[in-house]
């Protein structure tokens, strides 16, 4: 089963970012995804539940900045991959 490879929660919001790979020319590339998705409840059950986030509420906003944010800082300066000549590339940019 495919999991994420990092994952930021802020209350009920969670962002997941994807490692994916598909054959292009010949070769293998890597790209990443996100996925967003708010947990809950039903009423009378105890069951947490996700659902993949399509409509935003007005409290979702500002969660959803601050996790954006974090894949974000995440995606341009966690996922650095040293180039040969011992520069920094972003491994996006290689894949692109």
């Amino acid at each position: 089963m495919n999991r994420p490879i990092k994952k930021w929660r802020v209350g009920n919001i969670e962002c997941a970012v994807w490692d994916n790979k598909k054959t292009f020319n010949g070769g293998e590339v890597s790209y990443k995804t996100m996925t967003l998705s708010r947990s809950y409840k039903k009423k009378d059950e105890e069951i947490w539940r996700s659902e993949a986030i399509n409509n935003l509420r007005r409290n979702d906003i500002a969660k959803l900045m601050a996790i954006l944010q974090k894949a974000q800082d995440y995606l341009f300066f966690e996922d650095i991959k040293p180039h040969e000549d011992g520069k920094e590339e972003d491994a996006e940019e290689e894949d692109e």
